[in-house]
Formats: C-alpha cells, structure tokens, sequence
C-alpha cells in the first residue's frame, strides 16, 4: 500500500483547526475601489480567466478579482495549495477525491468541481497530494480533535 493516496474529504471544523495549525493566514484581495480580507482557508479553488481570479469559497460563493492567477499564486500558502493545471489552483483541505483516468488524471473537490491536472504536471502533483496528506498526519498526531 506504500504510495497509495487516500483521500477524505475533512468536517468544516477540521479544516478551521487545521488552518489554525498551518497558520493561514487572510489575504487580502482588491474589490470595487477597496481592500477585503478573505481567509485563506475558505478559499476551495481558483479559476485564471484572464487577467481575471474567479474564486470558489467553501460556501458556494464566488468572487472575481482583476489579478492574474499567477500573481495570486505567489500569495497563497504553498503547503495547502497546488496548480495541477494552467487555469485552476485547488486547496488540498478541500480535495474529495483524484481520479486516474488512462487518458487523464483528475480530482473532485468537496463542492462537487472536478478538475483535470495536466499531464505535464501530474507526477508533481501527486507528490505535493502525498507530502500534505503525511503533513496532515503529523498535524493530527500533534494536537487530538476536540
């Protein structure tokens, strides 16, 4: 079973306690003329469209903000979040399932998104899945559910 990836999909408040844990912080996001703090542990998945982010929050609300994907890249946690694909960056706290596909691997996100991760980047990407879900270990062994 060595290299197997398990994946489950984690109760609100264990996403709360271990965003806690990982210290994530909120990011801060322009908005009509204005600044919004966002925390970054709701945030399920983000959408380049553009020089547009569309942003899926965990409770069905989304947001549109008039910065590259690539540049909100450089503001997120790289523990929690990976780029499996040139249009899309997911939260891993919200990964439902990843699908091997003999054309195609893809994942399922807790909000019912499926998402397609490129062949070029799939190796790495199950690498990051592997390493946060051994984090996550470590962070549960560290501090009991209350």
């Amino acid at each position: 079973m060595r290299g197997t990836i398990v994946t489950q999909p984690l109760s609100k408040g264990h996403v709360e306690k271990l965003a806690r844990q990982l210290a994530m912080s909120d990011l801060t996001l322009p908005f009509w003329g204005c600044r919004k703090k966002m925390p970054m542990h709701r945030i399920v998945r983000l959408e380049g469209e553009g020089n547009y982010t569309l942003f899926h929050f965990a409770d069905g609300s989304q947001l549109i903000v008039s910065l590259t994907l690539k540049k909100m890249e450089s503001r997120l946690s790289s523990k929690v979040f990976v780029r499996p694909h040139k249009k899309n960056i997911i939260n891993l706290l919200y990964l439902d399932g990843i699908h091997p596909d003999q054309q195609q691997l893809s994942v399922s996100l807790i909000n019912g998104d499926r998402i397609e991760v490129s062949r070029r980047k799939a190796s790495r990407f199950i690498k990051q899945v592997k390493g946060f879900q051994e984090d996550l270990l470590t962070l549960d062994t560290l501090e009991p559910m209350a």
